[in-house]
């Protein structure tokens, strides 16, 4: 049993013993004791709390008694099975004695800012239950190669790399992951850049509130992508009471008069977030040119870069950017997994320096031993191989729902000439994509309403999103075609 399941307060209300007991009921009742494992002896526990053992041989008595605990002989205390079916939930209101009524404190009113008021997306935790996990932003674990990753994990928990991790580098990165980072992974973007440009970070939303916090202040005119990304909205309207949106088109973000009087521009132009569109190099050098006459910075989010395997990539905004004003995020964890939470962001040194200390103040850093194993698994040649194995199963998926969109959802959708991850869906005029989302999970079929992208209090609520990343290739059209008979059906 932790230590932590049992405090006691002398002078408090009840007594030793009925403190004990009553802590000793809500960590049975709470499932927090293993029934396999004896409770502390009473001798045990009265050292421990620095009592009498009289007092906890009390305790543990009554406990006996209303069949909480049960004795083995030459084993000790126990939790008791008839604890779990028949005690609760009443008897742990009968438990302990009721406590004195405070006034207590209001915290809605003493919290200065409330995110969880926020629209936010809604994820189901148990995805791989369902028959069509059409969502975004999970992976399918089959085409991860897990022997790899063990292998560069257990190097790095080795004696040659014990001092790289376990020590304190308060905010600095893995030398070996910034290397890795700079050399082969932002050159495929047409970028180069320093060390002291390069802050790896905890995945790319862990980036972008740096950047936010460093350069929004409440009267800082931003502007992002309409529809967008929600969490990029989110935290810039924490921020600034003065968030515009811009228009998207074919080629991405539409340089028209929403940016004229901007400070920072948030686009997602190699593979618009949600839309897919990619923006042509042509609009990108006119955006570029446009940061420079009208003097915004851009924050360029390239969330899915390693997944394009339709066409030739376009060079990155940053790589273009000859006044450094564009700030580049990336993600490692969109290729890896998404529950490593490792991105990097590439500006300025002296906004990296910023940003640097401003991260040391939030996490320090990253957790190193992570750290070094991605930076392994970079240069034992391991992602590239994953990056080839996930192109090849994301363009088969791509191409058949591509034509199960055809067959049962006939032009709603067209397909993402960068390849990603998923589509976007426009469905019939007076579709409400959340009650679709509703019925369609009732029948194991999952999808992301698309409503939550648009910032705009009127926005259509006829698109949706429907990703392949998680999903099997043989389940693919068999669940769109159970979503069109749904979206066929009369409301």
């Amino acid at each position: 049993m932790r230590d932590w399941l049992i405090h006691i307060k002398r002078g408090e209300y009840a007594s030793l013993q009925t403190q004990i007991r009553e802590a000793l009921v809500s960590a049975i009742l709470d499932r927090q004791l293993d029934q396999q494992e004896p409770i502390p002896s009473t001798r045990k526990m009265a050292k421990s709390l620095g009592v009498s053992r009289n007092t906890v041989v009390l305790a543990y008595q009554g406990l006996l008694d209303d069949g909480y605990l049960l004795a083995k002989q030459r084993s000790g205390y126990f939790v008791s099975d008839k604890a779990l079916e028949d005690h609760m939930p009443k008897a742990r209101k009968a438990a302990s004695p009721e406590k004195p009524k405070g006034t207590g404190l209001n915290w809605e009113r003493l919290v200065n800012k409330h995110p969880s008021h926020q629209p936010n997306t809604v994820k189901v935790r148990n995805w791989q239950d369902f028959a069509y996990p059409f969502i975004y932003g999970q992976v399918d674990h089959t085409l991860f190669p897990l022997a790899e990753w063990r292998d560069c994990t257990r190097q790095a928990l080795g004696k040659k790399w014990l001092g790289d991790w376990t020590n304190d580098f308060t905010n600095e990165d893995d030398p070996l992951l910034v290397e890795q980072i700079r050399r082969r992974i932002l050159p495929r973007r047409g970028i180069m850049a320093h060390d002291d440009e390069i802050l790896v970070t905890l995945g790319a939303q862990n980036a972008i509130y740096l950047i936010t916090s460093l350069l929004v202040n409440q009267d800082t005119r931003v502007v992002m992508e309409e529809p967008g990304y929600p969490d990029m909205r989110n935290i810039f309207q924490l921020r600034s009471q003065n968030v515009g949106l811009a228009p998207v088109d074919q080629s991405g973000l539409m340089l028209g008069p929403e940016l004229d009087n901007a400070q920072i521009v948030y686009t997602t132009p190699s593979h618009q977030f949600p839309t897919t569109v990619t923006m042509p190099l042509e609009r990108r050098m006119a955006l570029l040119k446009k940061a420079s006459e009208k003097n915004f910075i851009v924050v360029e989010d390239d969330y899915e870069f390693e997944t394009n395997y339709v066409n030739e990539p376009c060079p990155a905004l940053k790589s273009l950017d000859d006044d450094g004003r564009v700030i580049y995020v990336g993600s490692l964890s969109k290729t890896l997994f998404p529950g490593l939470r490792l991105g990097f962001m590439v500006a300025p040194k002296a906004l990296i320096a910023e940003a640097r200390a401003l991260r040391r103040l939030m996490v320090r850093h990253a957790p190193s031993n992570n750290q070094r194993t991605a930076a392994l698994f970079l240069s034992l040649g391991h992602h590239d191989a994953l990056i080839r194995k996930l192109h090849k199963a994301y363009r088969t998926r791509w191409e058949i729902m591509g034509a199960a969109l055809s067959k049962h959802l006939p032009s709603s959708a067209r397909n993402p000439s960068f390849g990603g991850t998923s589509y976007w869906v426009k469905g019939p005029a007076k579709l409400d994509a959340d009650a679709l989302s509703q019925a369609a999970t009732a029948k194991g079929v999952l999808i992301n309403p698309g409503r939550i992208c648009f910032g705009a209090a009127q926005a259509p609520r006829n698109y949706f999103r429907l990703a392949f990343s998680s999903i099997d290739e043989k389940k693919i059209e068999p669940g769109i075609k159970l979503l069109s008979e749904l979206i066929k059906q009369p409301s």
